[in-house]
């Protein structure tokens, strides 16, 4: 069965900068590759077999070094933006897309079953789902309960909050193509609202691996400390 994978990778970059002024956020390296080469190696090895780049920023860069994508044994094409249309947006401009298809962020670092998220997808009946990264943040501070008359009704100490965050990875039905405007940004968060107001399912995917996104310097050095020691997992056909 062919497999089918859209990358957004025309974002600014701008909360990585001043790395990001030189080269677009998909090409930073991480160990000897940049990032986006690991995420179409990974794609490649779980048997995709074509990946459409969504480009804007820098786009001939991209281009230049990805090229038809023979080098990886799979076919990559582009679809260039005239001006930034996010995260969903860009699917506008995608005229062939199959029934479910990959979508996902060009600066994604993770060890999560591709394939498996779609097969999983395709199956569900969803019309969209959600990788989804499990995240846990300690509240640094004596949190206070409180009630309307302003009385301490409960205290607790540095709480901490679990919670479920979204991977920037996605399996997609063709059906949601019709809920995305053309020629304007839309992002992730303006679907999500319309789903959940037209009461469409949208199933979540829950990864309990390894999961960076490289947007902010500080998670990009982390994600290149973490690289050589995941790198066996991540890249299995090294």
């Amino acid at each position: 069965m062919s497999k089918r994978a859209v990358i957004l990778a025309g974002g600014r970059g701008t909360r990585l900068r001043p790395y990001t002024v030189v080269l677009p956020k998909p090409l930073m390296p991480i160990g000897e590759y940049p990032i986006l080469e690991v995420i179409v190696r990974q794609l490649a090895v779980q048997g995709f077999d074509r990946v459409t780049m969504a480009v804007n920023h820098q786009a001939n860069l991209i281009q230049a070094f990805f090229g038809d994508g023979s080098r990886w044994s799979l076919q990559i094409d582009y679809s260039v933006e005239s001006k930034p249309l996010s995260t969903v947006g860009p699917l506008a401009l995608i005229d062939d897309l199959p029934d479910a298809f990959l979508l996902m962020n060009g600066d994604v670092l993770t060890d999560l079953g591709f394939a498996n998220l779609l097969k999983q997808h395709a199956g569900s009946g969803a019309l969209f789902t959600v990788a989804a990264s499990r995240r846990t943040h300690t509240i640094d501070y004596g949190v206070l309960e409180v009630d309307i008359s302003s009385s301490l009704t409960g205290f607790k100490e540095k709480p901490t909050v679990d919670y479920l965050v979204s991977m920037g990875v996605y399996g997609v039905s063709k059906r949601v193509l019709s809920m995305v405007p053309a020629d304007r940004p839309y992002g992730f968060d303006d679907l999500m609202r319309d789903l959940l107001a037209t009461g469409e399912r949208v199933a979540i995917h829950a990864h309990d691996g390894y999961w960076a996104d490289i947007g902010r310097p500080e998670d990009y050095m982390q994600a290149i400390d973490a690289f050589e020691g995941l790198k066996q997992r991540l890249l299995a056909d090294e």
